[in-house]
C-alpha cells in the first residue's frame, strides 16, 4: 500500500478497518482526560471489558455452589481448561488435544524440558538465541546443572552476524548442523522480545529433526500476535504466557503444546500431578500415575478457575474476530504505517535519527517495531509517555511500540508518529 502522511488518510484507512469497533471491548488507560495511546501490548495487553462479568461468574458460582461448582452451573470448574483448549487450537494451529493451559511460562518451560531435554554423555547441548529473554536462559541454565554438566559447555547460543541485528535462519541452521551430534534440544523463542524478529520456526523444526534432537519454542512473544502452525511444522512441544496479546491479564495463566506423536511415547519422563491423571479415574485415586490423553497429560495441579475465566474473557473476543487471519492483515498494515511514519521523520531531518531493529519483511515480524534513537534517547522516551503514547523502553537507546489490531486504530499510529516527530523537533 502506498501509505500517506496525513490525518485524512488514517481516517480512511480506520473507516475501512473491520475491527475497529472491537477497541470498544477493551478498556484503555487514560491521559489527561483522553484515551491514551496504548502501544505495550508486547508486555501487557489491555482489559477485556467483559473480564470482571467472566470473574465474577466464578465467584458468584463458588459463592452459591461452592464444591459443587466443579461439577455443575453454567460453566462447570472441572473441564473449564478444555473450553480454552479448543479456543486456542486455531490460533496455535495445533490440534485442541495437543493443548493445555495451565502455570506459568518459565514453569511450563523447565516441565517441558523434563520429558524433552534428555542429555546423554555425547548429546546434551541446548541451542538458544543469543540474547534470549532472561527466563529462557535461566531456565535452560538451571536444567543443564541440574543434570550435572557446566552451562558454559553445555548452551550453544547464535548471535547476529557483525553489524546486524537479527538472525538470518541459514546461520541458525549452520549452527544447528555445527553441532549436529552434540544437540540434545533447541529451545528458540517465536518472536525475539528484543528486537520483534519472527524466526522461520518451520526451517529450525526441520533442521533440529534432521540431526536428531527435540525441538520447542518459547512463544511469549508470537502467540495472538503472528500465525502458527505448530502441528504442521511437526514442533515437539511449546509454551507460552496470555499476558501480552492474549489479554489475559497481568501474570495470566499460561499454556502448553505437545505435539500428539508424543502421546504415547513411554520414554518421556514427566512430573506427575493428581490433575494430569486419566480424567475419567481421577477421583478413584489410585496408586501409580496413569495419564490423561493428550497433552492434558502434563498437567500437575488443579487449574486456577479465575485465572482461567480472565482467559476465557480474552479468548472469546478472538473467537468473534474470527481468529487471527483479519487480524493479521491489519496488524501488518498498522506496523506498516508506522515504519512508514518513522521514515518520514528521518527524511525530513536528512538522517536515520530512528533506526528500526526489526525486519522489514512483514512475514519476519509481528506488531512490534524496536527503534534505535540515536540521539537524546531516554529524553524521547520520556517525551512519548508524557504525551501519552505508552511504549516501552529497553536499555540502552531501543523503543518499543506495538499496534495491537484488536485495540489500536490508524489514526493512534498517525498521531503516535505526530508525536514522536515532536519530540525530535523539541528535543534535538
Amino acid at each position: 500500500m502506498d501509505f500517506q502522511n496525513s490525518l485524512d488518510f488514517a481516517l480512511l484507512l480506520d473507516e475501512l478497518d473491520q475491527f475497529k469497533d472491537f477497541r470498544a471491548q477493551f478498556f484503555t488507560p487514560k491521559h489527561k482526560g483522553n484515551d491514551a495511546i496504548y502501544f505495550c501490548g508486547n508486555s501487557l495487553g489491555l482489559q477485556p471489558v467483559t473480564a470482571q462479568n467472566y470473574v465474577d461468574d466464578i465467584l458468584t458460582n463458588w459463592k452459591d455452589l461452592a464444591i459443587e461448582g466443579f461439577f455443575t452451573g453454567n460453566n462447570p470448574w472441572l473441564a473449564y481448561h478444555k473450553r480454552l483448549s479448543h479456543s486456542l487450537s486455531s490460533i496455535l494451529g495445533a490440534n485442541h488435544d495437543e493443548i493445555t493451559v495451565m502455570n506459568s511460562l518459565t514453569v511450563n518451560l523447565h516441565l517441558l524440558m523434563v520429558s524433552f531435554y534428555k542429555p546423554t554423555n555425547k548429546r546434551y547441548k541446548i541451542l538458544i538465541e543469543g540474547g534470549a529473554f532472561p527466563s529462557d536462559q535461566y531456565a535452560v541454565e538451571s536444567q543443564a546443572r541440574f543434570h550435572g554438566y557446566d552451562p558454559k559447555d553445555t548452551i550453544v547460543e547464535v548471535y547476529p552476524r557483525e553489524g546486524e541485528f537479527t538472525l538470518r535462519t541459514d546461520d541458525i541452521v549452520q549452527k544447528i548442523n555445527e553441532h549436529a551430534d552434540e544437540l540434545a534440544l533447541v529451545l528458540f523463542g517465536g518472536i525475539n522480545y528484543f528486537t520483534g524478529q519472527f524466526f522461520d520456526l518451520a526451517a529450525i523444526t526441520r533442521a533440529a529433526h534432521h540431526i536428531g534432537a527435540y525441538v520447542g519454542f518459547d512463544l511469549a512473544h508470537a502467540v495472538g500476535n503472528v500465525p502458527l502452525k505448530l502441528h504442521e511444522w511437526d514442533v515437539d512441544f511449546a509454551t507460552w504466557c496470555s499476558y501480552k496479546y492474549l489479554n489475559s491479564g497481568p501474570g495470566g495463566i499460561s499454556g502448553a503444546f505437545i505435539h500428539e506423536k508424543h502421546f504415547k511415547n513411554k520414554d518421556l519422563n514427566r512430573f506427575a500431578g493428581w490433575w494430569g491423571y486419566l480424567e475419567d479415574q481421577r477421583f478413584l485415586m489410585a496408586p501409580g500415575f496413569v495419564p490423561d490423553t493428550g497433552a492434558a497429560g502434563w498437567q500437575i495441579s488443579t487449574s486456577p478457575i479465575i485465572l482461567l475465566a480472565l482467559h476465557k474473557a480474552a479468548l472469546d473476543i478472538f473467537g468473534q474476530a474470527g481468529g487471527l487471519l483479519g487480524l493479521r492483515a491489519k496488524s501488518e498494515l498498522l506496523t506498516g504505517y508506522l515504519e512508514f511514519l518513522i521514515g518520514e521523520i528521518n527524511k525530513s531531518k536528512g538522517e536515520e535519527l530512528f533506526k528500526i531493529i526489526t525486519p522489514t519483511n512483514k512475514k519476519e515480524r509481528g506488531c512490534q517495531l524496536s527503534i534505535i534513537c540515536k540521539q537524546n534517547a531516554k529524553e524521547i522516551f520520556n517525551y512519548l509517555t508524557e504525551e501519552g503514547v505508552i511504549g516501552d523502553w529497553r536499555e540502552p537507546n531501543v523503543i518499543r511500540l506495538s499496534p495491537v489490531p484488536l485495540y489500536n486504530s490508524f489514526k493512534q499510529v498517525f498521531d503516535a508518529g505526530r508525536v514522536l516527530a515532536g519530540a525530535v523537533n523539541k528535543i534535538n
